[in-house]
């Protein structure tokens, strides 16, 4: 196997040859930094990286407010319907991992006995970013690299042909776009409601609505007649008032 990637006949074999070799040449320290970035920290960045988005939203507030939020909601789903998508794919191909049929790999994870194609850390750091990216352009584009960055971790730790991450990052974009307008019109009544709700509406919206200074507020310690009080002018409608003016009139 070994010599195919070396005639180059198979680029596949041959890409993750040169990508793995990155390991054998890097320090130990660089390589267990790689192993926790490609298994936990990207997945780790990613949920951050929503949750910064879900409160700039949030303190932004506005009309738009929920739908906003339904997209956001709408990420870590399509990331668990593509991871569920992938089971039957993978039970099918039963591609079994590089380091079983090629010798000489740097294999930083231990204990992956499971099948390679597709790869499960591609497809759902992926459909994140991708969700992510029609729920706001700019955090989106950060998703969308943290994805990649996923996928040649993936290589460089020997665990995953590059094919594999590929059809990641095409299953997990697939689930994302094609069933977002589906989730949309699901989630969108959903969380409009919980906007109007008078305990949850902080999920939404970090803004109140009729706040002080809206229309109708009534300022607290505003006597009758004062602004702020919501009543019309000042001292009009006051019991007695005709009478006093008479009784100045006559002295």
């Amino acid at each position: 196997m070994a010599g195919l990637a070396e005639s180059g006949s198979n680029p596949d074999v041959e890409l993750l040859y040169d990508i793995n070799g990155l390991a054998k040449a890097a320090p130990p320290w660089f390589d267990r930094v790689m192993e926790f970035v490609g298994e936990y920290g990207l997945l780790l960045a990613m949920v951050l990286l929503v949750v910064w988005c879900w409160w700039s939203v949030r303190r932004r507030g506005g009309e738009d407010a929920a739908a906003s939020v339904a997209a956001l909601v709408w990420v870590p789903l399509a990331a668990g319907i593509a991871v569920l998508v992938n089971v039957p794919i993978r039970g099918f191909v039963e591609r079994p991992r590089p380091f079983y049929d090629h010798e000489g790999l740097e294999v930083l994870v231990a204990g992956k006995n499971d099948y390679s194609f597709v790869s499960d850390h591609a497809t759902l750091t992926m459909a994140m970013g991708v969700a992510l990216f029609v729920a706001n352009r700019r955090f989106g584009v950060v998703g969308i690299l943290l994805g990649l960055l996923g996928g040649f971790c993936r290589v460089y730790m020997g665990v995953h042909y590059p094919t594999d991450v590929i059809g990641g990052f095409a299953l997990g974009t697939a689930v994302a776009l094609l069933l977002s307008p589906v989730a949309a019109a699901l989630l969108t009544p959903v969380l409009k409601a919980v906007e109007r709700s008078s305990r949850m509406g902080w999920l939404v919206s970090g803004r109140g609505r009729g706040g002080p200074g809206g229309a109708g507020a009534v300022i607290p310690g505003a006597r009758q007649g004062e602004p702020g009080s919501g009543s019309g002018a000042e001292g009009a409608g006051e019991p007695g008032s005709e009478e006093r003016r008479e009784r100045g009139l006559a002295a």
